[in-house]
């Protein structure tokens, strides 16, 4: 572990779940739409136009400040933030900006997170609300494109901005903070992480007190790992070898798995703040406040508590199911329908995430429901199928969301329960392991070989039990022709 490490997160969330944007009346759903065609005069700022503050989106942002422990402020203002947006039509951005009688909409609080089963708080400086820019399109690494396209559908949609103090010491914690940051805005219904875009991540990197730099706009937790780690490593090889590290802003390149540098960091100053002319300041109510905290939904660390004191099921499996909203939904529908909590979570957390990650895709993107794993562990716990069997269909059922009774009868998986049959089977593997009887005749664990082969021949569709009898069975008449 590098020490003198200081690692902060600027994350920008969208408010998913508004229906329009933050100053305008432009759908905030602008995904698969044609270039340029979610757009208005307001949010593309032709002159004479009046921006006009989202209401919901503010009383999004009062949740999201409540859940982590922060300060509401009574009076806001947004503000302009001016330098070359080549994303943003009007050439400013319309944000919220820290200074003394103006401050942003929440200050404070903080988020903790469980890193190899120790608690480490991450403490929060604030929480603003602005406008996100339009998307840049590039035709190969950014470095190269010999040009840059520009949609502005994306442009106005409003951003939830949570910025941490530099409290983060690796990539692992980064990457558990920002799962454990949209685990509690999926749970409050501010956002969906699973779409496209919808929680991008600023990383700010420094060591040995030195330079800190910036790398921008990385959309997921693998890749920011990624890029925390080449640029640790960058900086300490610059330090090595006696250079010096700039105070700069850089781009994390997802194909070339490497940062490049983008242009000299700005500093405050460059940006111009002042206060958004067309915007009246804003008064939070205590009732506001009040109103808004008696509505507040189950928040993961609570939810986790409730599944270990009513499902009975460790503190690990409960932190790890609520990791993702839609993770512990899938959890929670299994057991009040099945039961055996334990068993359940099992199979979710050793067997159906792990086909998840090497999908790259989250549990509400998979075709599996409730209902066919639930289907699944019934059949298991009858006998018709082996767990063998069913970590065999698991990954056919993620990717078709067929039931697996379905699976199981197409692909003549069934369990072989007929004796004759089995019988059959024993016969031909005595008579392949002549030398594997011979030792089982004397040795009991010898017969486990044997099992194993009859096991292999018949893909595990056997029922151990009437296998290990039958072998028994044969290998007792022939000690007795003996």
């Amino acid at each position: 572990m590098i020490s003198n490490v200081k690692i902060g997160l600027e994350v920008h969330c969208q408010l998913t779940s508004l229906k329009t944007k933050l100053f305008c009346g432009c759908s905030s759903d602008y995904r698969g739409k044609e270039p340029n065609s979610n757009t208005c005069i307001i949010c593309l700022g032709h002159p004479g136009t009046l921006p006009k503050p989202n209401r919901k989106a503010i009383e999004f942002a009062i949740m999201a400040g409540i859940a982590l422990k922060s300060t509401i402020n009574s009076r806001i203002s947004f503000y302009r933030k001016n330098y070359f947006y080549v994303d943003m039509s009007k050439n400013f951005q319309i944000s919220m900006y820290e200074t003394k009688g103006s401050p942003p909409l929440c200050t404070g609080g903080y988020l903790d997170i469980n890193i190899e089963g120790k608690v480490k708080r991450i403490r929060i400086k604030r929480i603003q609300l602005e406008e996100d820019p339009a998307k840049l399109v590039h035709i190969g690494p950014i470095d190269l494109s010999p040009y840059t396209l520009v949609d502005y559908n994306r442009a106005g949609v409003a951003l939830l901005e949570v910025v941490t103090e530099p409290d983060i010491s690796t990539s692992k914690e980064a990457r558990l903070f920002l799962q454990k940051l949209r685990s509690v805005f999926e749970h409050i219904g501010i956002f969906d992480g699973s779409l496209e875009g919808a929680m991008r991540c600023d990383v700010n990197v420094s060591i040995k007190d030195g330079e800190r730099v910036e790398i921008k706009n990385i959309s997921s937790f693998k890749e920011v790992e990624r890029a925390i780690n080449y640029e640790l490593s960058r900086q300490i090889s610059l330090v090595s070898k006696g250079e010096k590290i700039l105070r700069e802003t850089r781009h994390w390149d997802e194909i070339r798995k490497v940062t490049i540098s983008l242009r000299e960091k700005e500093e405050e100053h460059d940006y111009r703040y002042f206060p958004e002319p067309d915007i009246v300041p804003i008064i939070i109510t205590n009732e506001l406040i009040d109103k808004i905290k008696a509505n507040m939904p189950e928040l993961p660390d609570e939810r986790a508590e409730r599944f270990i004191i009513t499902y009975g099921i460790p503190q690990y499996d409960a932190y790890i199911l609520t990791t993702h909203k839609a993770l512990a939904d899938f959890f929670e529908k299994c057991v009040k329908q099945y039961g055996e909590a334990k068993v359940v979570s099992n199979w979710i957390i050793n067997d159906l995430m792990g086909i998840l990650n090497n999908r790259d895709l989250e549990i509400n993107e998979s075709k599996i429901t409730p209902e066919a794993l639930i289907e699944m562990l019934k059949m298991i716990k009858e006998g018709i199928i082996s767990g063998k069997i069913g970590k065999i269909i698991l990954p056919e059922m993620v990717e078709t969301g067929k039931m697996p009774s379905q699976i199981v009868r197409e692909k003549g998986m069934e369990r072989i329960y007929d004796e004759e049959v089995v019988g059959q089977i024993v016969k031909e593997v005595f008579k392949e392991h002549r030398k594997a009887v011979l030792d089982a005749l004397k040795n009991e664990e010898a017969i486990n070989f044997l099992v194993g082969q009859v096991m292999k021949k018949t893909k595990g569709r056997s029922d151990p039990k009437i296998v290990n009898d039958i072998i028994r069975r044969e290998l007792e008449i022939i000690r007795r022709g003996l």
